[in-house]
C-alpha cells in the first residue's frame, strides 16, 4: 500500500534507512536511522531507536565532559580560583564548580571568553580591571 507524504503532498512515503549527521557544538555525529521517508522531498518520519538515542546521548554527554575538562584546564592555566572564573564570566560563586563537575553546561560565551583567554591569557589582566 502506498502511503502519500504528508508533509509535502507530492510524494510517496518509503520504509528505509537514512543517514544523519548532527552538529553539536562544533562536533559532528554521524549514525543512521529507520523510518518512513518521502521519495519527491526526502523528509520522514523516523522511528524511536533505543540504541541510536544512546549512542546520540553517550556522544553528547562526551562532548560535555570534554567542555567541562577544557574549562578546568584553562581555569587552572591562568591560575584563577572557581570564584574568580566565575566573577569573570559574571556567574554565581559555585558556577564554576558545577561547570567543572558537569552538573551545569556553560553558556557558550563563557566558553569562548576562556577559550580566548587560553590563547591570549594577556587579557586577563584588561578583564580583571574591568
Amino acid at each position: 500500500m502506498q502511503r502519500p507524504c504528508p508533509l509535502c503532498g507530492s510524494g510517496t512515503l518509503h520504509d528505509g534507512v537514512k543517514a544523519i549527521t548532527q552538529n553539536y557544538k562544533g562536533h559532528i555525529f554521524n549514525s543512521e536511522t529507520h523510518g518512513a521517508f518521502c521519495d519527491h522531498c526526502a523528509d520522514g518520519f523516523a522511528e524511536f531507536n533505543v540504541e541510536e538515542e544512546a549512542a546520540w546521548l553517550a556522544f553528547r554527554d562526551g562532548v560535555d565532559a570534554a567542555e567541562a575538562s577544557e574549562l578546568a584546564r584553562i581555569r587552572h592555566k591562568l591560575k584563577l580560583t572557581q570564584l574568580e572564573a566565575a566573577q569573570l564570566a559574571g556567574g554565581g560563586k559555585n558556577a564554576f564548580s558545577r561547570y567543572e563537575r558537569g552538573q551545569t553546561k556553560p553558556l557558550a560565551a563563557v566558553i569562548n571568553l576562556f577559550r580566548l583567554l587560553d590563547r591570549h591569557p594577556e587579557l586577563l589582566s584588561e578583564l580583571k580591571r574591568g
